[in-house]
């Protein structure tokens, strides 16, 4: 009883409470436990796990003998995909921002092309590409899981380079002197599987952002497929358009 109501429940609630202290002012007291829970339905337990959470991400703060009030997470970093003026990765963009970022390499190897893969890079299906899964890191606070993808016969390099540390736009055009001139990018919405939700330290099912893009030369080529997959309670994605060029 208690494991099967600790799964959705926790999650609704804990998002409900996430959006409703986000509409409040910063240090305003939630209502008593009781109350909370009769008004969502749910256990003490229930309760206590949604807002634990929020207290680790720095929605909300437990005070000794007050109650729980509402307070607001540290900086919340950009994580922009700009393609109007350059095309600039996490990397270089974090840092200008004052952000320190970490990059742990999950897995680098050459694999066969999937349909959809294929399809972005413009292969044939099962066509050699390097896979490169990255966890990174914002100021020590994982942030996102980001998977890309480059042709193996056009990119050798890439399936040995150390991309521990650097950024992997800067090495095609350092390495291959590839003209990044414009990005396709789709935003979704997914949910974090249990491997996935352990390393960005969430709850498993918690909602992601899911950032696809796509690279492209100034012929239209497309150079690299990734898509990154965000904790939306530590990052947002911004989009730049122009008309005109300008």
């Amino acid at each position: 009883m208690a494991s099967s109501e600790a799964g959705p429940k926790y999650l609704a609630v804990r998002e409900a409470l996430r959006r409703r202290a986000s509409a409040l002012p910063e240090h305003t007291l939630l209502p008593p436990e009781p109350a909370l829970c009769a008004e969502y339905g749910v256990s003490r337990i229930t309760l206590r796990r949604a807002v634990d959470g929020l207290v680790a991400d720095g929605h909300l703060v437990r005070e000794q003998g007050r109650g729980t009030y509402v307070s607001r997470p540290g900086i919340r970093h950009e994580y922009r995909e700009s393609f109007v003026h350059r095309i600039a990765g996490f990397q270089q963009v974090m840092t200008e921002q004052g952000a320190q970022v970490g990059t742990t390499v999950l897995s680098q190897q050459i694999v066969p092309a999937a349909p959809a893969i294929a399809t972005e890079l413009e292969l044939p299906v099962a066509e050699d590409v390097v896979e490169l899964v990255r966890l990174r890191s914002v100021d020590g606070l994982p942030n996102h899981v980001v998977r890309s993808f480059l042709p193996a016969a056009r990119y050798p390099k890439a399936a040995t380079e150390d991309f521990g540390h650097g950024s992997l736009y800067e090495f095609l055009r350092r390495e291959y002197a590839e003209d990044l001139a414009h990005a396709r990018i789709v935003v979704d919405v997914g949910t974090a599987a249990a491997e996935e939700a352990d390393r960005l330290q969430i709850v498993a099912g918690s909602p992601l952002l899911v950032v696809r893009t796509t690279v492209h030369d100034s012929s239209g080529h497309p150079l690299v497929h990734s898509f990154s997959r965000l904790r939306p309670d530590v990052s947002q994605v911004e989009f730049e358009v122009s008309v005109g060029g300008r």
